[in-house]
């Protein structure tokens, strides 16, 4: 009896040993619960755009409850700008953000959002942007899984040369590539290609005049240095179009739950970085202050006058397209949808009470000094 007893209390003793015991079959599959993802940025690691890239990585991981290892990689230390849609494609990032200008005809729906439709801020941009996307779908980003589009604040004429009227852009050259070259050209300049890392030296030394670039720039690449003069002409705003984008198969292999947790991160981010956009474009201004930069305003009229003149501009967008397959009436409907979203967002910005230095009165700074 007593040995019978014994042999329970053994197959017993055995029994809670498998129990408690972790297999090496076990540890493989305890391992495999957590989910490697990369994110990749261009942008320098000191930068705004970098910064939130990272946070967004850093939360990602921290609301997963440690399901998902994100490594943030920052500086194109990964992908560089160019190359950052490809590489999302092909799975070398999981996640990665750049725009669209570094693709050039890869995207070309999308490319529409940087016309100079007037958008006004930078906050304005982001969210014109994404409601563009998500109201259109372009096919062209049907490779990639989007979880956010924005713009950066509109671009202006940044030079060491006084600009107040369209007749003092003769014989002016202005750093502007794609879009943005068409409409220098458009009011009377000279568009050149000059790589955006050359253009500080290029403005020093007289091989160029001036940059197309918001203010932002003139402390980030301190062009509030070489060229002290700025002219803000928001009324024919345009704005690269930049997108956070996923690799599908890196999404779809996530648990529900986890797919939802980056659906619902994304949205956050969405407005983090229209907010982003606008806070570093005050910096910026407030830079270009301190150095002496002189900031000019176009007037109602002479602000009109622009807007005329980047009909050619539309027009050599609308033709492009068509040659695409297009219809006219298409991209027609384009261009009004994101000059309306434009009129509703900065009326929304307003209500908000969200400053810019660029814009219409209601949302300059000036405007919420009680």
């Amino acid at each position: 009896m007593m040995k019978k007893k014994g042999l329970v209390i053994t197959a017993g003793i055995i029994c809670l040993m498998f129990t408690f015991a972790t297999s090496p079959m076990d540890k493989a599959w305890a391992a495999e619960k957590v989910i490697n993802l990369k994110v990749a940025n261009y942008f320098p690691p000191p930068s705004k755009q970098s910064k939130i890239t990272q946070e967004f990585a850093a939360e990602l991981e921290s609301r997963s409850g440690g399901r998902l290892k994100v490594q943030f990689f920052g500086g194109g230390s990964l992908l560089s700008g160019p190359a950052m849609f490809k590489g999302i494609e092909t799975g070398i990032t999981d996640i990665g953000y750049s725009h669209v200008y570094y693709t050039p005809g890869r995207m070309p729906v999308s490319e529409g959002i940087g016309l100079p439709v007037g958008t006004p801020t930078g906050w304005v941009a982001a969210h014109m942007a994404y409601d563009f996307y998500e109201k259109f779908k372009p096919k062209e980003f049907g490779s990639v899984r989007v979880l956010c589009m924005h713009g950066n604040a509109p671009s202006l004429i940044i030079s060491n040369k006084p600009v107040e009227k369209l007749e003092d852009m003769k014989g002016v050259t202005i750093r502007a590539p794609s879009i943005s070259g068409e409409i220098v050209a458009a009011l009377g300049g000279t568009p050149a290609p000059t790589p955006m890392m050359e253009v500080y030296d290029a403005i020093s030394k007289g091989v160029i005049n001036g940059v197309w670039a918001p203010y932002e720039t003139l402390k980030t690449f301190r062009f509030a240095e070489v060229a002290k003069y700025v002219t803000v002409c928001w009324q024919i705003g345009s704005v690269y179009p930049f997108y956070l984008a996923m690799n599908k198969n890196s999404y779809n292999k996530l648990p529900r739950d986890l797919q939802s947790l980056v659906d619902v991160l994304s949205g956050e981010y969405q407005e983090r970085f229209a907010l982003m956009w606008n806070e570093i474009e005050l910096v910026g201004k407030t830079f270009g202050t301190e150095k002496g930069v002189k900031f000019i305003d176009l007037s109602e009229q002479e602000g009109a006058r622009w807007e005329k003149a980047m009909e050619p501009v539309f027009a050599n967008y609308t033709k492009t397209m068509v040659g695409k397959g297009f219809s006219e009436g298409q991209v027609k409907g384009w261009i009004d949808y994101m000059k309306d979203r434009n009129k509703y967002w900065i009326e929304k910005q307003m209500e908000y009470d969200i400053p810019s230095p660029t814009g219409p009165a209601g949302v300059r700074p000036e405007a919420y000094v009680k």
